[in-house]
């Protein structure tokens, strides 16, 4: 990762204040209230009412709901607290904000891509850091976002170029250059299948920053090379509405706690073995929290990482697939997949490996495939650990899907 540009950035902030692209009724949710920040700890704001309130929200480290359900359902405390709706745009928290530009280290000069404009906090900084609003453009996939976003950076007397479209499957070039390309791409939703046409519209020694979210996120920094591929390493952890195309319908979605055994007319159930040294134990994966290089092992190999709920189990889930653990060690699969097996698996593999950390951790995007990697870029974690388990890992460039969260 880039050294931080201090000055700069702090410049930006102060020129390009975040309570220009606030509204004036939403919903607050301090960061670290859950990964990711669950709408239900949230609380209301409202700069008339209470204008005490909405300014320590807009200048403290939280995530502000700005929209809910793509626009369909109104913005109200009740409906932004409720489990059956889902934020669609937000103002993201201002550290994960700062972090991001930091490691995208955007100069003077630079042609900026912002994907998914949001409120437009995130493009105006941009083109405050590049020195000219011309220089950046952003991919928006909203009509009414996107007319939102250019209301408020208008405000700041900003006007970069925002284009309503899908940025996963066509980009615009970037104006003035004649071969079109971008130096800086900035991702602002958490990504899982990370899309080509993002390489392919960078420049050779560009970078491309985004929240790798499956499902527990970090920033990721890739470097563009001459021969199309895309390699970088994790960095701060963080939590971002993913791409719309990659949300479950709420139709779908159940809370953390949900009872679905029941869903699974052969749930696999047995007993953990928790002895001391055992690789089965919820120890051996929770206590302490799994430690970073394992963190991105198990979600981009399992697809998700053991967490403690509000009832104290032990979930491990993809969505369809699910494992819970209970006080006693008792284990109970449902779905297709066994991802307790999996997870220990991963865990063996990685600790037979010397435990390997972000230092030795990072990631490749290739025309072909996409994977996580352990000290060998050109090899993909789940060879090197030789996990059958993990085989999945290879992901090809064909299923980037489209990319339609909005935040700033």
């Amino acid at each position: 990762m880039p050294p931080p540009q201090p000055d700069a950035l702090a410049d930006a902030l102060i020129r390009v204040p975040r309570h220009e692209f606030i509204p004036a009724l939403a919903w607050a949710v301090p960061q670290g209230a859950g990964t990711p920040p669950a709408a239900a700890s949230g609380y209301w704001i409202d700069q008339h009412r209470d204008p005490d309130r909405w300014w320590r929200a807009v200048y403290s480290d939280t995530v502000i709901v700005t929209q809910l359900d793509g626009g369909r359902t109104e913005l109200t405390p009740a409906n932004a607290a409720a489990p059956s709706t889902a934020p669609s745009c937000a103002a993201s928290s201002p550290l994960l904000v700062t972090a991001g530009l930091r490691h995208l280290a955007v100069r003077p000069g630079d042609r900026v891509l912002d994907v998914g404009g949001g409120t437009g906090w995130t493009s105006g900084l941009c083109a405050y850091l590049a020195g000219d609003d011309a220089l950046v453009t952003t991919v928006e996939i909203d009509p009414d976002l996107a007319r939102t976003a250019t209301e408020n950076l208008a405000r700041c007397g900003l006007h970069p170029a925002i284009v309503t479209g899908d940025a996963a499957t066509e980009l615009p070039s970037s104006d003035g250059e004649s071969d079109g390309l971008f130096d800086r791409v900035h991702v602002t939703c958490g990504v899982t299948d990370i899309p080509y046409v993002w390489v392919e519209h960078t420049r050779p020694g560009g970078h491309i920053v985004l929240p790798y979210n499956p499902p527990i996120g970090r920033l990721l920094r890739l470097t563009v090379h001459e021969d199309g591929s895309a390699t970088g390493r994790f960095g701060e952890e963080c939590s971002y509405m993913p791409l719309r195309s990659e949300r479950l319908p709420q139709a779908q979605a159940q809370p953390a706690d949900a009872d679905t055994t029941g869903t699974d007319t052969h749930p696999r159930v047995r007993t953990l073995d928790s002895a001391p040294g055992s690789d089965s134990g919820t120890e051996s994966l929770l206590h302490p929290a799994p430690a970073p290089g394992l963190q991105v092992l198990l979600a981009s190999l399992v697809g998700d990482e053991p967490w403690v709920n509000g009832s104290g189990s032990v979930l491990l889930t993809d969505g369809v697939s699910r494992a819970t653990v209970e006080d006693g060690g008792r284990l109970t699969q449902t779905g297709p997949r066994d991802l307790w097996d999996e997870a220990e698996s991963v865990h063996r593999a990685w600790t037979r490996h010397g435990r390997p950390g972000l230092d030795r951790i990072g990631f490749t995007v290739t025309p072909q495939r996409q994977y996580v990697w352990i000290d060998d870029p050109s090899v993909p974690a789940a060879h090197t650990l030789d996990n059958p388990a993990d085989k999945s890992a290879d992901k090809s460039a064909d299923t980037a899907t489209t990319v339609g969260a909005s935040l700033g």
